[in-house]
């Protein structure tokens, strides 16, 4: 483990140089790997590991569109695919991918199968962090490890294809073992990631649920919709508003601040891009500061775990949730970028 300084606060990190595929796949040679669920986070990191010569199998029910996947990708049934309850029993690590309302719904079933000296993984800090309204509470004789990719699985098994790795952060939450640190390492370097990050469930919890919410994914909805709409008030066109909201920052600026920072990027414009942004990023910070103040106490108060909670344990939240994407889909802006993406010179 090596200490990086990051803007002069000191953190543990992991590197591929110094802790090389060679060197976990000799640590997990003798272990198997479950995966439990083939959905968002899945099919990413079982395929990786595959890849990069680990013992994996799926646990995944069926019938079911995952276990259907599953196959597609090259898991045989019997062999290499099985009943979650099976491949839990023939696991000794067994990696906890379904959703957190998933998990919930499982847990009863899984932990039979957590005996002695096995791993218990996870990829978000939801469970064990909130495990007085989860109920999730592992046996005390079993490593409890986290390995989180900061993006989607789809991104980590492109990213991986293409050469490249995806940044994780990882926790130890229990080492009975003692061997804890070697596996979740092992296991982080077999996905594919970039480096390890050191982090514990609940900072990694707070911080997904914050980012999520906020600048990820929530915050920039709402940015761009604002943004749109001012636009398209003052009579400016859809494809002109979306180009100027969507297209622009995602196709060419945000690949210049993923290269080499926003001061980069800043450097690369006009100088009358330059003044505007640097004259307004201090509004716009000091206009969202409370709100993002607000989101993460919700978060570290556990109400947003809890509005999770109640919400995907409803009958019908399948149905409400698509009503609610088909309404973002159906916007004028999303139709605008629908058209937009479509004339890109690599769709033509």
């Amino acid at each position: 483990m090596a200490k990086l300084n990051f803007g002069g606060v000191e953190e543990n990190v992991v590197t591929r140089e110094e802790f090389p595929l060679e060197k976990a796949q000799e640590i997990l040679k003798n272990e198997t790997i479950a995966i439990i669920g083939y959905g968002v986070q899945g099919p990413g990191q079982s395929l990786n590991l595959r890849d990069n010569g680990f013992n994996v199998i799926i646990g995944q029910r069926q019938p079911s569109r995952s276990w259907d996947k599953a196959i597609k990708d090259g898991w045989i049934p019997g062999e290499t695919l099985f009943s979650i309850e099976e491949a839990a029993s023939r696991a000794t690590i067994i990696q906890y991918l379904l959703s957190d309302a998933a998990q919930i719904a499982l847990w009863e079933t899984l932990k039979q199968y957590l005996l002695p000296g096995k791993a218990l993984y996870f990829s978000h800090g939801f469970g064990i962090t909130y495990k007085e309204r989860t109920g999730i509470i592992p046996p005390a004789d079993v490593d409890v490890i986290l390995v989180a990719p900061k993006g989607s699985g789809t991104s980590l098994r492109r990213m991986f294809l293409a050469g490249r790795g995806l940044n994780s952060s990882y926790a130890i939450y229990q080492d009975a073992t003692g061997k804890a640190f070697e596996r979740v390492v092992s296991l982080g370097i077999g996905v594919g990631s970039g480096y390890l990050f050191e982090t514990t469930f609940q900072k990694e919890v707070f911080s997904d649920l914050t980012g999520e919410r906020g600048t990820l994914m929530g915050a920039i909805q709402g940015i761009f919709d604002a943004q749109y709409q001012v636009l398209r008030k003052n009579g400016h066109s859809p494809s002109e508003a979306f180009n100027e909201t969507v297209e622009e920052l995602t196709q060419s600026l945000m690949p210049l601040v993923a290269e080499n920072g926003m001061d980069w990027m800043y450097a690369n414009c006009s100088t009358t891009a330059q003044r505007g942004a640097l004259d307004w990023k201090d509004r716009f910070r000091d206009a969202v500061m409370p709100v993002f103040n607000d989101l993460y106490a919700s978060v570290a108060a556990g109400l947003e775990a809890q509005k999770s909670i109640d919400s995907n344990s409803q009958h019908d939240y399948r149905e409400k949730l698509e009503e609610e994407l088909r309404q973002l889909r159906e916007s004028e802006m999303w139709q605008a970028g629908k058209v937009v993406r479509s004339l890109r010179p690599e769709n033509q």
